[in-house]
């Protein structure tokens, strides 16, 4: 198995290509407790200086803590951890974990449209940095969409550029009700 690597714009995030499919649906695991869903996650979380787990599509996405060692030292473990989950045949997720989209049928019709041009322009162009982005809220009095970013981009020092230059501008154009769009954090 050959896996291949990529730099994000987050300096302290890593993008890991196993050359196979990951996850189904984007997962986002920020400390131990939550990386316990998941064998690959649990056992990233166990090396030195990981701080966050991503798992997109085909990728998956490590965050290395601020004190945590260089991406040189850091690099061949997390290989090791990703090659010895993926030839094991072992689950990404335990039974038990997956996620509950429950109420996503009560969006208003402004809501499905964001939602609709996350998913179709956003979210493929945020994975290519190995990160996704969420909607959080869409409030209709205030035109104030808030989003959550995941990955490598909850963090990275180019993201507020990039929801304000790149995602605001968007959604201004397409979904006039939007006048504003923030992080969640």
């Amino acid at each position: 198995m050959f896996i291949q690597t990529e730099p994000t714009p987050n300096p302290n995030a890593l993008k890991f290509l196993p050359g196979r499919d990951v996850a189904s649906d984007p997962r986002d695991f920020v400390n131990l407790d939550e990386a316990a869903a998941s064998p690959l996650a649990e056992a990233l979380f166990a090396l030195e200086g990981v701080a966050g787990v991503f798992f997109g599509y085909d990728y998956v996405s490590v965050t290395r803590g601020p004190d945590g060692p260089d991406w040189a030292v850091m690099k061949a473990p997390i290989l090791a951890a990703i090659m010895d989950h993926f030839v094991s045949g072992a689950p990404l997720m335990r039974s038990g974990t997956e996620i509950n989209d429950a109420g996503a049928g009560d969006d208003s019709e402004i809501v499905i449209e964001i939602k609709q041009l996350l998913d179709s322009r956003v979210r493929p162009a945020v994975a290519q940095d190995g990160g996704d982005i969420l909607f959080d809220a869409f409030d209709e009095s205030t035109g104030v969409l808030t989003l959550r970013m995941r990955g490598a981009c909850a963090g990275c020092p180019s993201s507020t550029a990039t929801l304000k230059s790149g995602v605001e501008q968007m959604m201004k154009h397409y979904i006039p009700e939007v006048t504003s769009v923030e992080q969640v954090i």
